[in-house]
This record gives C-alpha cells, structure tokens and sequence, in this order.
C-alpha cells in the first residue's frame, strides 16, 4: 500500500477541495459532506461527495503512471503473441472522459455498472462523476460459497460485454461490486476492440477482438482462482466461453501473473484449463456432454 501511495502521489487538499467546491456549486447543494475512501487505486483519489455520488479525481501523475502501465501491458501481450491492444489517453481529462464513456456502453449493452453522470476538468484534475453505489461488497469480500455461486455471472457479463464490441481491460475481484444479488462492473480501462482501417473504434454490435476477450478472460479466472479454487473458476468460465478461448486465455496468464493486483497459481490454473479442455473435447468425441 505505501509504494501504491507514492506511486499515485498525493493531491493536494486544496486543489481537491476545488473539486469539492465545484461539485458541490454544481448540483446545486448549499453544503455537502465529502467522505474519502481508502482504496486501493493507483490511478486516481476516490471520493464520495454527500453519499450520493463517486468522484475519481486523475491528475497529472495518474496519468503517467497510466502511460507507463500502458506500454507495460502492451510489451505482455506482445510476449504473448499478439499486438498491443491497450490505449492510454494523454490528460487526466481525457482518462476521465474514457471512464465515463466505457460506462456508458457498458450500460447500454445490459452490463451492470454505476449510473454516469458527468467528467470534466477542475485546475488540471480529470474528474468523473458517477452514481454511489451504497451498501455494495466487493466480490472478494464476500465468502466462498457466496463467490461460487456468482462467478457464472462474471463470466456472462464479461461475455456480453465482449459480445457488444467491449473490453474491460482491468478485470480484478474488487472491480466487481455485488449489489442486492446483483454484479456491478466498475473501472473498466482502455482496450481498443477490432478498430476499422482509420482507426475508428469498433460498432457497439460488433464483437471485442480475440487478443482483447482473451485478456480479459484470463484476469476473470486470475482474479476468481484464489478464491474459489482453480476448478470451479475454470468450470464457471465455461458456462459462457468455449474451449477455444480458454484456450487463448491460457496463453496469457502468465503475463497477468507478474501484475502486482494478481496472485494465483499460474501453474495450477493453466492445468485446470488443460483437464477441462480435454475433458470437454473428450465428451464431444463420444456424444457426451
């Protein structure tokens, strides 16, 4: 947590009470109360203003710590046989623009997330402005049955996402948020789908890029192995992605591995993808499922 901390760097209380002021002038309340959050974020400082909404304030030094896990990201996946796929955005404002953006498609395709609201720019800091989601628990906090139970989910939503031309890019147990008996989805990072020849991004109706949905589906089985066991994380992803992508995902967990928010057994996770493979393929060779 101190090296997360030095590497986001600090705000300073002025430059974040600006923030405050601002929001607080802008819906309209004479007074409003802002409660900070530890969390465990390197690319922002989060903060709920008046229990209403979630504030992500980016500065300057977010953002080059988001170029530099950029250009890390991109290097592992060509390790892994494919092109870069990541993108990061130049200024805070631009990230926090991005964030409300993926939100909002999110929410369009039938994904779970928080309501956005707004972003814009306050002395330099990118700020985003989303709905605050009370009373929710992060997927890892929650106890193993619990986990079991909805990591289908995970999976579904992350195939719809990748179904409707998106990627999450920073998939992890704490970006997913159970509400009610619901899945939440938040933080979702930049990852360019299957872009046109100008560089366009890709129609919501079409389907994220295979090196995107691969990613995506080994951070999903990185983030749930420890907490459900490598079997039913492998089991779970099945019910929404065939062999093929398990496959694919296989190939990149070792480069989730050396990521600092991932602990798994790499080793472990990959032959459990390999015993179900086979076992599937087995299964579809005799007429058996």
């Amino acid at each position: 947590m101190e090296f997360r901390q030095f590497v986001r760097g600090q705000v300073s209380w002025p430059r974040l009470e600006a923030v405050a002021r601002e929001l607080t002038a802008r819906y309209g309340y004479e007074t409003a109360h802002v409660r900070f959050l530890d969390a465990d974020n390197w690319l922002s400082t989060p903060f709920v203003l008046d229990e209403e909404y979630f504030v992500k304030v980016i500065s300057r030094q977010n953002s080059l710590v988001h170029a530099v896990f950029t250009a890390g990201r991109n290097i592992g996946a060509f390790s892994a046989g494919t092109e870069g796929f990541f993108e990061h955005f130049g200024t805070p404002y631009e990230m926090a623009e991005h964030e409300l953006a993926a939100t909002e498609r999110m929410r369009a395709v039938g994904v779970n997330a928080p309501e956005p609201v707004e972003a814009l720019e306050v002395d330099g800091l990118g700020v985003v402005v989303l709905e605050y989601l009370p009373e929710f628990r992060p997927l890892d906090e929650l106890d193993a049955d619990r986990e079991r139970e909805l990591a289908p989910d995970l999976f579904r939503g992350l195939a719809t996402m990748h179904d409707n031309g998106l990627a999450h890019g920073d998939l992890r147990a704490e970006n997913v948020l159970l509400l009610g008996d619901d899945l939440y989805f938040i933080d979702a990072t930049s990852v360019r789908g299957d872009e046109a020849a100008d560089g366009s991004p890709p129609p919501v109706a079409g389907p994220a890029s295979e090196s995107a949905r691969r990613y995506d589906l080994a951070c999903g089985l990185a983030a749930l192995a420890p907490l459900i066991g490598a079997r039913d994380a492998v089991a779970a992803a099945r019910t929404a992605y065939p062999v093929e992508d398990l496959l694919g995902a296989r190939e990149y967990l070792d480069f989730v591995n050396v990521r600092p928010d991932h602990d798994f057994d790499g080793p472990g996770l990959k032959g459990e993808i390999e015993h179900r493979v086979a076992d599937d393929t087995a299964g579809d060779a005799s007429g058996t499922v």
